[in-house]
């Protein structure tokens, strides 16, 4: 099983990316495929930990701001972004790069070890539905990635 997670919030324009790409992966074969959980976790970091239990692969989409030019598309490993969690609050600060540590802490070896993170650089986050031309573009181009991705995966699974 591959899930691909999508995070973010789509009232706050360029938050809502992850969403998108997810939303043009329903509409592609990788929609109907059985081996593939799409998800849209939101901003529930919890959701993201819990769809990754039990699969082999897990891809998380997020939008990002780094200071790079808007729809800049960063693929990462997800080991070089796992977090601990720091108690605070509230559970609204326990994000996806928390789930992936605490996953693997809760889970163990049903917690995935191929974890492969897309961000895309926002270029505003202000209420609003329409992400912005920059990031309109990266989504494409990262949903095509992400379906390659899993269309290998998917392929290496069957094999064995």
């Amino acid at each position: 099983m591959i899930a691909v997670v999508a995070c973010g919030n789509p009232n706050r324009s360029d938050d809502g990316a992850g969403l998108a790409v997810l939303q043009l992966l329903k509409t592609r074969r990788l929609g109907q495929d059985p081996d593939v959980r799409l998800l849209d976790a939101g901003t529930d970091g919890m959701a993201a930990m819990f769809a990754a239990r039990g699969c082999r692969t897990l891809i998380i989409i997020d939008a990002c701001r780094s200071g790079s030019a808007p729809g800049a598309i960063f693929e990462v490993p997800g080991s070089e972004l796992t977090q601990r969690y720091e108690p605070g609050l509230n559970l609204h600060d326990f994000r996806w790069d928390h789930a992936l540590f605490a996953g693997k802490s809760i889970f163990r070896e049903a917690f995935p070890d191929d974890i492969v993170v897309f961000l895309i650089e926002a270029k505003q986050f202000d209420l609003g539905l329409s992400l912005s031309d920059a990031v309109s573009g990266a989504v494409s181009k990262a949903t095509d990635r992400i379906e390659g991705i899993v269309q290998i995966r998917l392929s290496c699974m069957s094999r064995g």
